[in-house]
């Protein structure tokens, strides 16, 4: 049995939601014939760096763009769509079709199956991330044969939102958090005692806090150094020129930071380094500001003070798809950065019974390490007989708590 790794993105990101399970694989089946297949220079060396940091050795082979369409597109277009990681199944498909299952993080490997025909390959979906967003539960996940989810809460919102049979479900808890710092991490700039906020902006426009409030965050802290800021928003807001959303149709250009940010003593700025992906940040500050990202779940695995800033204004009390914003005040303009800054502290003791209530529905966590888990999972889907794919017919929606964050001006 031959069971891939893929690892098909412009980032880094994704690498660490399943390379450990594929390394607890190694360790539990030795006569398994696992490859990790990755598709540019970049995925290829943090592979490698968490496969020494294991000293475990794994073959990496690193597709390639083989046809001159292909490559065209990929040269003409790249700078606004993903136009790589798009053509990376089409030209290499006799090596998906040397694979029994292909294990990924993301959903675009489906072309394999509604495109390009691949019906004997099983596809399993680790998922990436355990965050709150109405994407992460469209019909899509129940085209996959298995999917790998974190807690009880992913798995509640795929079976009655996308209509995934629960057979088709394992819950394994997070195998990012193996890799998880045992002590919190500091930054040099951390050591003048100032508490630290993180600014984790997500990238999609119409979501996002970055377009309409980031520089005005950014300001803030420039004029209030009472406060240390990292800014380390997702690695995928200033990878592009443009940022495309593909939920929801929306184009718009993340800019520049402005110098006087960058040269701020109390501000650290990160736009893509592998500390805004491995928990780095989150295990290092003290507040967390954020939109939509999934991160703020990473975030509260040691339950500290949140900040939302609404930019849109949604109408997110009861709806699912801003549970986490139940996790501290939500803020709708930063003119009142300052003083909710000021009282997240003070209000923590109320969000935190919140805060865990939350991880808990996120996160199936044992004693044995989730990747471990995670390992048996995909080595009984990969070796199941090929089923055709039923899907469950919508549930009623999973009843939430009331909402009990604060809405300040």
């Amino acid at each position: 049995m031959k069971i891939g790794f893929l690892f098909n993105h412009d980032q880094i990101h994704q690498v660490a939601h399943s390379l450990p399970i594929a390394l607890a694989l190694a360790r539990q089946s030795p006569t398994a014939d696992i490859v990790i297949a990755t598709s540019n220079a970049c995925l290829t060396e943090e592979v490698r760096r968490l496969c020494v940091e294991r000293g475990a050795a794994l073959p990496i082979v690193q597709l390639e763009l083989h046809k001159p369409m292909t490559r065209f597109a990929a040269r003409h277009l790249e700078s606004l769509l993903p136009a790589t990681k798009l053509g990376i199944y089409r030209d290499n498909l006799d090596f998906f079709g040397s694979l029994d299952a292909l294990v990924v993080a993301e959903k675009t490997s489906l072309l394999l199956k509604t495109r390009y025909g691949l019906d004997r390959l099983r596809l399993i979906h680790t998922r990436h991330g355990a965050g709150d967003r109405a994407i992460g539960f469209d019909k899509a996940s129940a085209e996959f044969d298995h999917v790998l989810v974190s807690g009880p809460k992913i798995r509640e919102r795929l079976i009655a939102e996308a209509g995934v049979d629960p057979d088709r479900l394992s819950k394994v808890g997070y195998p990012k958090f193996d890799l998880l710092p045992e002590t919190p991490v500091r930054l040099p700039f951390q050591a003048n005692g100032k508490p630290t906020v993180l600014y984790n902006p997500h990238p999609s426009p119409h979501l996002s806090s970055w377009f309409k409030h980031g520089r005005a965050v950014l300001e803030h802290f420039l004029h209030d150094d009472r406060y240390n800021l990292i800014f380390a928003p997702h690695v995928m807001l200033f990878q592009r020129r443009f940022v495309l959303t593909i939920d929801r149709l929306r184009v718009d250009r993340p800019g520049a930071i402005d110098p006087r940010v960058l040269a701020a003593p109390n501000v650290h700025v990160d736009l893509g380094s592998r500390a805004c992906t491995d928990m780095s940040y989150t295990s290092a500050a003290d507040i967390y500001l954020g939109d939509v990202s999934s991160q703020v779940y990473e975030f509260l695995h040691r339950p500290r003070p949140c900040l939302f800033l609404d930019s849109h204004a949604v109408d997110w009390i009861d709806n699912p798809n801003y549970a986490h914003w139940q996790a501290g005040d939500v803020i709708a303009d930063p003119s009142s950065l300052g003083a909710a800054l000021d009282r997240a502290t003070e209000r923590h003791v109320r969000y935190r019974p919140v805060q865990e209530a939350m991880f808990a529905r996120s996160f199936d966590l044992t004693d044995e390490p989730s990747a471990d888990r995670a390992a048996r999972a995909v080595l009984a889907a990969a070796s199941s007989p090929a089923a055709s794919r039923s899907v469950a017919a919508p549930t009623a929606p999973v009843r939430r708590a009331d909402a009990r964050a604060a809405v300040t001006a």
